[in-house]
């Protein structure tokens, strides 16, 4: 197989809970050297766990078991940490930060998605980066972005959820935002857009020399996701407001009980054609109705149209439908939990969950790339990274301490593999 399309290139993540993670995780895949730059004097929650010393079966863990080092157990982080590795070093310390900056000057990216205000007080800007490798390019992730007047406000999911617009208008018509389920979508969607936002600068600096500074929103983003209500109310002056598993166009369009228990399939129709496929695969009276004779009169009477639907889907199964519907080109799909998506046969045939064994949490299977490169393989090459695992390769062989001064900086606090005594979430 040929190179890695990123190989060679070295990443500095600083990143928490979930979005800057995510990024980094993809950089890894493509061939990336991703250090994650973390500290055992601090322990962001959400990031390795909620919490340094989870209560007994917590969740998140293997069996439930949060074992004696959980930062390196729990599920969240441990899903995007392959292809990684991990220094400890507390920059909030002189020391600590000449070793970042050290670090920053033989890295190509930096990537972050702290709070703006934690990297004002740490020193971290753009222009101290640049002193360190001129041609940096700094991927500067926020809730809000780099400026304007929510710059240090903290973001999220949910938050970013709802500022956004998407809480006004995903839901059903009949409830409010209370019983709204919580959403995280802003989060790796922001990861994949970081990105493609960074390869677009390592490719810029390739023509020009030049470094860059990305300045990226998780609500900006985030809008763009669903641009066709914005676009409404710019042009039309309307406010969509919530369509639950209806849409604008198709009829019907939503999620149908089927046979089994708590079983139900996707299925969207959108024009004329797809009907007569779903009437022909339905086969039944009712789909002759006149009152369901063009999109027009079908949107007219969609609420009886859904009953009769659900009274045919319930009784067959939910792959049945969608391979009978798929058939005759409608789209449809049968609504799968975890466990369903793991026995998929789609899934297993394409080789996408792949096993990874983990020192610590044990061998489990795994996400896999989301994408298949011909003359180069994306695979798993690294399980999870532990927190400080590759202490003694960084400082030893890239930074070339001696064994004095390494075992100085474990003696202050910098270097090691669990958190220091008395850290606690904050």
């Amino acid at each position: 197989m040929g190179q890695l399309p990123l190989e060679g290139i070295r990443v500095l993540g600083m990143t928490v809970i979930l979005a800057g993670p995510y990024s980094e995780m993809f950089l890894a895949d493509y061939g990336a050297e991703v250090i994650r730059v973390e500290s055992i004097q601090h322990f962001p929650p959400g990031t390795r766990g909620q919490y340094v010393w989870p209560p007994t079966n917590a969740p998140g863990y293997p069996n439930n078991d949060p074992g004696p080092r959980p930062w390196n157990r729990h599920a969240t982080f441990n899903s995007m940490a392959r292809n990684k590795h991990c220094m400890t070093v507390d920059i909030t310390k002189p020391e600590g930060m000449e070793i970042f900056k050290q670090m920053v000057r033989i890295s190509d990216v930096f990537v972050s998605n702290y709070v703006p205000s934690a990297l004002d007080r740490l020193g971290i800007t753009y222009e101290m980066l640049k002193e360190q490798k001129p041609d940096i390019i700094y991927a500067k992730i926020s809730g809000y972005g780099d400026n304007g007047p929510y710059r240090n406000y903290r973001a999220q999911a949910n938050g970013i959820d709802a500022l956004g617009g998407q809480a006004s208008y995903r839901g059903y018509r009949d409830t409010d935002p209370s019983e709204l389920p919580g959403a995280s979508a802003a989060d790796p969607a922001m990861g994949i857009a970081a990105v493609f936002a960074i390869t677009s600068a390592l490719n810029y600096r390739d023509r020009t020399g030049k470094g860059q500074l990305i300045d990226m929103a998780l609500f900006e983003q985030f809008i763009t996701y669903n641009p066709q209500p914005f676009m409404d109310y710019s042009m039309n002056g309307r406010v969509q407001g919530t369509l639950g598993n209806r849409d604008l166009i198709a009829v019907p369009s939503g999620n149908f009980r089927c046979l089994g228990e708590d079983n139900w399939v996707s299925i969207t129709v959108f024009n004329d054609k797809q009907w007569e496929g779903f009437c022909q695969v339905v086969g039944e009276d009712w789909v002759n109705d006149s009152r369901f004779a063009d999109p027009l009169s079908r949107r007219k009477h969609e609420d009886e149209l859904e009953r009769l639907v659900s009274e045919w889907t319930v009784r067959h199964d939910y792959y049945e439908i969608m391979h009978l519907l798929q058939g005759v080109g409608v789209p449809a799909g049968p609504v799968l939990d975890e466990a369903a998506v793991l026995q998929d046969p789609q899934v297993q045939s394409r080789g996408y969950l792949v096993e990874e064994t983990h020192e610590e949490a044990g061998t489990y299977l795994y996400p896999g790339a989301i994408a298949k490169l011909k003359n180069a393989a994306l695979e798993v090459r690294r399980p999870p990274v532990r927190l400080g695992e590759d202490n003694e390769h960084i400082y030893r062989n890239m930074l070339g301490i001696t064994d004095a001064e390494y075992e100085k900086l474990v003696e202050t606090g910098h270097i090691g593999m669990d958190y220091a005594p008395g850290v606690r979430a904050r």
